[in-house]
């Protein structure tokens, strides 16, 4: 069963996709993963991909395409694929449509998971992390045991950038903007399977593993 996650930051797609790989027999399509890979192995697309990523620059859709169709003719028929992150435009779902047919697989299911900009606020801007270490936490929902501090290292937490609210409402109304017209395209293909996240992601769990069971 190949299925596609959608949702905005903080929605809860990567803790849901691990689930799925626990339980069912997915692979996690990463297309960050496929680029590392395809330069480690020097392809020519990764040649290509290479010079862009180094320079920060976004990797053209027809670069990514022909970097995941490679991918995909490398698993096995009998696996299911996660796609998260991919696609996040019309264009690259028709594009990815084409990809499947020529292996021989379509999409079975596209989880939709939607959250509200006010959760999404809650759940990104509560975020604290170590600058020294990685190690994340959340104010209210994984606080440090010492405010402010890492418990493995004692540093000082910070807010990334990126975490602060003015920036996520941003990333929010890119999402709404370039990705849920997404969610119009599968519906009408009958593939689309909207899910309540504010419930947490055992329930979302719980809901999705359901609908793929009895599919």
């Amino acid at each position: 069963m190949d299925i596609i996650l959608l949702g905005p930051p903080a929605a809860g797609k990567g803790t849901l996709a691990q689930w799925l790989i626990r339980d069912f027999d997915v692979i996690h399509a990463s297309t960050g993963d496929m680029l590392r890979k395809a330069i480690k192995d020097g392809t020519e697309l990764g040649k290509i991909a290479k010079p862009l990523m180094d320079a920060g620059k976004l990797v053209p859709d027809n670069i990514v395409n022909g970097i995941i169709q490679e991918w995909l003719r490398g698993i096995p028929a009998g696996r299911g694929i996660i796609f998260d992150g991919f696609p996040r435009t019309v264009a690259q779902a028709e594009a990815l449509d084409e990809m499947l047919a020529s292996v021989g697989r379509q999409i079975d299911c596209v989880v939709s998971i939607q959250v509200t900009e006010e959760i999404v606020v809650e759940r990104i801007g509560g975020r604290l992390s170590c600058p020294r270490d990685g190690s994340v936490y959340h104010a209210t929902n994984y606080p440090p045991k010492i405010a402010g501090k890492c418990d493995k290292c004692g540093a000082d937490l910070i807010q990334r950038d990126d975490d602060k609210p003015e920036k996520i409402i941003e990333r929010y109304k890119q999402y709404l903007e370039k990705t849920m017209p997404l969610a119009g395209y599968y519906d009408q293909k009958g593939l689309l399977f909207p899910v309540d996240g504010r419930g947490g992601s055992e329930e979302v769990y719980a809901m999705v593993s359901r609908k793929l069971r009895s599919s």
